[in-house]
């Protein structure tokens, strides 16, 4: 870690805002101007648009990552996480990923930590439950499901093969949809190399409590979609939760009860919980609470934007705010990045505006739907076109957009991978169970001969 004696720029998160508003900062700022420095948990940043195709088998995992230090080679970036804020002091704590905590000053300070899983207390979800908020996950579940097809492949229990063949999703929105989406196609596409699993033995179900599916898209696109889900066999159910999975039995709000091997759970998300620890004001859901100049309320120094802030939408009209959303949050780097440069040479800040420019869903090989400026509806093949057009050109880096591209070049020649390498989340047990000393050869039994009178 360096100790110049520059004005440190202090960006917490490499996501979206983090990793987007140190590549403009740097672009705009004078050399040796100030120090950036990006502290995240990890080396890298995860496209998450990506993440229901990498688990679908559609895109390498290496391909949906852009590692921090090389996009960003005029930057400090620190890998470990910023647990307080002492705003007084102007000092964050932060824990890296190998030894003991310390303190790094700051003059201004960016907050893009993101958002994680929003949970609640239901029966067996910590012990069952599979989340897709990384790319960890995502491909964690691509193993997970094709081990299932291996399962049921292999086994002569009734109750173990179709419990194997059984896959909930929670959640109808875009993550839960697209993701359901990707997996059931890429199952339906691995069935044909087994002998004993065939699609009509699987069976899939999408939990939504609200009443509608893909509710960004509108009443008649969502109901398309969920029209199309369901003639594929995938079972849709609305207006309904889970209440328990207790030893993966699935128990749902309307009465349906069923064992299920594969448990996504995509119901929301929520703002990174170490917020309530920086000092700064929060909203009612535990967002930064920040002015249209992305500055957050209070502080001239300090700005947010992205998933874990709420930033007053200008575009929809007083009371709204801007969706958690990628695109949202790349244009709100970019905006927060020049008011960062202008904060620090003393110069008005710039407010941000964006109309959405609407919304795109892939729902597998060449399926999809979308809409364009609120008014613009695509579905099926058209869709999917468009949903891999934009996606594709919004991979950070050339290097990644280049190698996104020829995977689905490949892909349209090559047959899916589907093989499960599900033993990569444990990889030595193999090796610590050959390095174990051999148990002792348990000692033969003694007989004793019976003694005639």
């Amino acid at each position: 870690m360096s100790t110049t004696e520059r004005p440190r720029i202090l960006i917490v998160g490499g996501g979206y805002v983090g990793l987007y508003a140190a590549m403009r900062i740097l672009k705009k700022m004078r050399y040796g101007e100030a120090t950036v420095t990006v502290v995240d948990p990890r080396s890298y940043m995860t496209y998450l648009p990506f993440l229901p195709e990498a688990a679908g088998g559609n895109v390498a995992p290496r391909n949906l990552v852009a590692p921090l230090r090389r996009v960003l080679k005029n930057a400090e970036v620190l890998t470990g996480h910023v647990t307080s804020v002492d705003q007084d002091r102007k000092v964050a704590t932060v824990h890296p990923a190998a030894g003991d905590p310390y303190e790094i000053p700051f003059d201004y300070l960016v907050v893009a930590m993101g958002s994680v899983s929003r949970t609640f207390p239901i029966p067996g979800l910590a012990e069952h439950g599979i989340g897709m908020k990384s790319v960890e996950e995502a491909i964690s579940l691509r193993n997970h499901v094709v081990a299932q097809l291996d399962r049921a492949e292999s086994t002569t229990d009734e109750a173990v093969r179709k419990q194997a063949l059984t896959f909930v999703v929670i959640g109808g929105g875009f993550a839960g949809i697209e993701t359901i989406a990707e997996i059931e196609d890429m199952a339906r596409d691995s069935a044909k190399i087994y002998h004993n699993v065939k699609r009509e033995d699987m069976r899939f179900i999408v939990v939504e409590a609200a009443n509608r599916i893909l509710p960004e898209m509108g009443p008649d696109l969502g109901l398309w979609t969920k029209e199309k889900l369901e003639e594929r066999g995938i079972e849709i159910y609305i207006e309904t939760s889970m209440e328990s999975c207790v030893d993966k039995h699935v128990v749902l709000k309307n009465g349906i009860e069923v064992d299920a091997s594969t448990i996504v759970w995509t119901a929301g998300v929520k703002p990174n919980p170490a917020l309530a620890n920086f000092g700064l004001p929060l909203g009612p859901r535990g967002h930064v609470d920040t002015a249209p100049t992305l500055q957050v309320q209070g502080f001239d120094n300090v700005w947010s934007a992205g998933d874990n802030a709420q930033v007053p939408d200008l575009a929809v009209g007083e009371g709204a705010w801007c969706p958690p959303n990628a695109q949202h949050a790349v244009r709100q780097a970019l905006v927060l990045g020049d008011n960062v440069i202008a904060g620090m040479r003393g110069f008005p800040q710039k407010e941000y505006k964006h109309k959405n420019l609407g919304a795109v869903a892939g729902l597998g090989l060449h399926k999809g739907v979308a809409i364009l400026f609120g008014k613009y509806k695509l579905k099926g093949r058209p869709a999917w076109w468009f949903h891999r057009l934009y996606h594709g050109s919004r991979v950070p880096t050339m290097n990644r957009k280049v190698r996104v591209f020829a995977d689905w070049t490949l892909a349209m020649f090559l047959k899916r991978e589907t093989v499960s390498l599900v033993e990569m989340e444990s990889p030595r047990e193999v090796f610590v169970e050959a390095a174990a000393p051999a148990p002792a050869p348990a000692a033969p039994a003694q007989v004793k001969e019976k003694v005639s009178a």
